[in-house]
C-alpha cells in the first residue's frame, strides 16, 4: 500500500513538473487541428462535394418488352395458307438527352451548397477561439491573484505573530487581532477558489483542445491589451472578416444559382424512343422510331416553376436586408465595447501609477509606525486592507478589460 501511495506521489509530482506550458496562438493551433467540430464540418463539406460529381448525370435509360398488336386468340397468331400471322413481339429503347445548360446549372449549385458549411466551420472555430482566449486570460489574471494572496499572507501572518508577542508583553489591544485572524481564514479561502477556479479553466482548455481534459497544462503568463482606436467598424470590416456575413452571401449565391436552375427546367428537353417488333406467323420485323420533346414551359405545367423564381428572388431580398440588420447590430455592440475598453485601459493605468504604489507606501509607513510603536495595529490592518480591495478591484477591470477585448476579437472574428 506504501508503495502505491508513493508511486502516486511521484507520478503526480513528475506531471506537475513536466507540464507542457503552451502561449495562446498554440492553444489555438490546437483547437483548430483537433476539434470535434472541424471534423464535423469537414466530413459535412465532403460529403457534399461528393454528392456534387454527379451533377451531370443524365436521367436512365427506359427499356421495355412485350406482345405489340397480338389477338387474344392464339391461333390467329400461325400463318394459315396465303394469310400471315397475326401479332408481334416488341423491344423498345427510349433515352432523353439533357439541355447541357440545365447539366450546368445543376452543377454549378451543387458545387455551391458545401460554401455555406466551409462559413459555418469558420464561424464555430471562431466561438471556440475566443472561448479559449476567455479561459486563457482568466487564467493568467487568477494566477496573479494568487501571488497577490500569497503575498497578503504573509502581510497578516506578520501582524497575527506580532500582535501576540505584544498581546503577550501588554503592549498592545486584542481588538485587531481577531480581523486580521478573519482575514487570514478569507485569505485561505480565496487562494481554495482561485485554485480551483484555475484547475477548471485548464479542464475546459484541455477540452477545447481535443486533449485529455486532466492532462497537464501551463499557459505562458502573457497578454496584451490590443489598441482598436483607428479601426472604422463599418461594412466593409465586418462584410470581410465575419463568416457568418460570408455565410449568408454563399446563400444569396445559393439562391440565385438555383433561380438559374428554375429558369433551364423551363426549355423543352429531346429524346429518342426506338422500337422493334418481330412479327408472328411470317410477318416481316417493323420498327419504329420517335422523336420526343418535353414542354415544361408550357403554361399548365410552368406554374411550379415560376413559383419557385418568384420565392428565390423574395429569400434573395430577406437575405440581404438580414445581413445589412447584422451588420449595423455588429457596428453598435464594436463601438460601445471599445469604448468601454478604452475607459478599463484608463482605469488600469490609474492603479499601476498612482493608486496601488501610494497604497503600498502607506502601507509601508504604518508598518514601519507599528514596528517602532508609533502606529496601533488597527491602522496598520486598516492599510492592509485598503491596499487588498485596490489590488482586487484592480484584477476586476483586468479580466473586464481582457473579457471585452476577446469579445471585439470575437465580433470581427480575430485570431
Amino acid at each position: 500500500m506504501k508503495k502505491l501511495i508513493i508511486t502516486a506521489v511521484l507520478t503526480l509530482l513528475f506531471t506537475a513538473t513536466f507540464a507542457q506550458q503552451m502561449s495562446l496562438p498554440a492553444v489555438m493551433d490546437s483547437i483548430a487541428a483537433n476539434h470535434p467540430v472541424v471534423k464535423m464540418y469537414n466530413a459535412e463539406i465532403r460529403s457534399m462535394d461528393a454528392a456534387a460529381k454527379g451533377a451531370r448525370s443524365w436521367m436512365p435509360p427506359t427499356v421495355g418488352a412485350g406482345f405489340f398488336m397480338t389477338p387474344y386468340n392464339a391461333k390467329l397468331w400461325q400463318r394459315d395458307g396465303e394469310m400471315l400471322g397475326m401479332g408481334s413481339v416488341a423491344v423498345s429503347v427510349e433515352q432523353m438527352f439533357p439541355n447541357k445548360q440545365k447539366l450546368d446549372a445543376n452543377e454549378n449549385l451543387m458545387k455551391a451548397m458545401s460554401s455555406v458549411e466551409k462559413e459555418k466551420l469558420f464561424a464555430a472555430l471562431n466561438e471556440n477561439f475566443q472561448d479559449a482566449k476567455k479561459l486563457y486570460y482568466s487564467s493568467i489574471v487568477l494566477d496573479k491573484k494568487l501571488q497577490v494572496v500569497k503575498e497578503n499572507e504573509k502581510m497578516l501572518d506578520f501582524m497575527i505573530r506580532n500582535a501576540e508577542i505584544r498581546y503577550k508583553n501588554g503592549l498592545s489591544k486584542i481588538s485587531a487581532y481577531y480581523k486580521a485572524k478573519a482575514a487570514l481564514g478569507s485569505s485561505k479561502n480565496m487562494q481554495l477558489m482561485y485554485e480551483n477556479d484555475l484547475r477548471v479553466n485548464r479542464i475546459r482548455l484541455n477540452a477545447l483542445m481535443g486533449r485529455d481534459p486532466l492532462a497537464p497544462l501551463e499557459i505562458e503568463p502573457e497578454y496584451n491589451l490590443n489598441d482598436y482606436s483607428l479601426m472604422t467598424f463599418g461594412q466593409d470590416l465586418f462584410y470581410q472578416n465575419r463568416s457568418d456575413l460570408r455565410g449568408i452571401d454563399r446563400e444569396i449565391n445559393i439562391a440565385k444559382l438555383k433561380q438559374d436552375l428554375e429558369k433551364q427546367n423551363l426549355k423543352p428537353e429531346f429524346g429518342v424512343k426506338f422500337e422493334n417488333m418481330f412479327g408472328f406467323g411470317g410477318q416481316p420485323m417493323q420498327f419504329s422510331l420517335m422523336l420526343m420533346a418535353k414542354l415544361p414551359f408550357v403554361s399548365w405545367a410552368s406554374g411550379m416553376n415560376k413559383a419557385n423564381i418568384e420565392s428565390l428572388k423574395l429569400k434573395e431580398e430577406a437575405l440581404q436586408a438580414q445581413k445589412e440588420m447584422m451588420v449595423n447590430e455588429y457596428s453598435g455592440m464594436a463601438y460601445g465595447m471599445r469604448n468601454e475598453l478604452d475607459l478599463n485601459k484608463n482605469q488600469l493605468k490609474l492603479y499601476e501609477d498612482t493608486i496601488i504604489p501610494a497604497l503600498k507606501k502607506n502601507y509601508k509607513s504604518m508598518q514601519l509606525g507599528y514596528e517602532q510603536n508609533t502606529e496601533e495595529l488597527f491602522m496598520l490592518y486598516d492599510a492592509w486592507e485598503q491596499l487588498n480591495m485596490a489590488q482586487l478591484e484592480y484584477f476586476e477591470i483586468l479580466t473586464k478589460a481582457l473579457q471585452t477585448q476577446t469579445e471585439i476579437d470575437r465580433l470581427i472574428e480575430r485570431r
